[in-house]
């Protein structure tokens, strides 16, 4: 255990505080000292989810709470709480909740900014 004293104010973005869409909350890491990474923490509710689009990175996907069906490329699976999925660079994607309650996931981008190509709508 560390004896170092609480962690500065801006290293601890507290829940509420990060800009907030219809479906998630965001963090863009180049806003924040340049962290490498950025991140969606999504709520989604049944039938709702991101049209199909892609990155020049990888994304990763850590399922929190609920169901989603995720195209990636030319697959399609089923996957819920605990479970991680990752759509490689380059490789189209999409999800979309399936389960009776809201889904809850953590995408996390590999960059400090995100770069997304639509391919669809959601």
């Amino acid at each position: 255990m560390s004896n170092q004293s609480a962690a500065p104010t801006e290293l601890v973005m507290r829940r509420g505080s990060l800009p907030r869409s219809e479906n998630s909350d965001v963090f863009t890491g180049a806003e924040h000292g340049d962290v490498p990474v950025s991140m969606f923490l999504v709520h989604s509710s049944p039938g709702s989810g991101p049209g199909l689009h892609r990155h020049p990175y990888p994304e990763v996907f850590v399922i929190n709470d609920g169901l989603a069906r995720f195209q990636l490329g030319e697959d399609e699976l089923t996957v819920g709480a605990g479970d991680v999925v990752i759509a490689p660079a380059g490789v189209p994607h999409r999800f979309t909740c399936t389960g009776p309650a809201e889904l809850r996931l953590t995408a996390i981008h590999t960059a400090s900014r995100f770069e997304t190509e639509w391919l669809q709508a959601g």
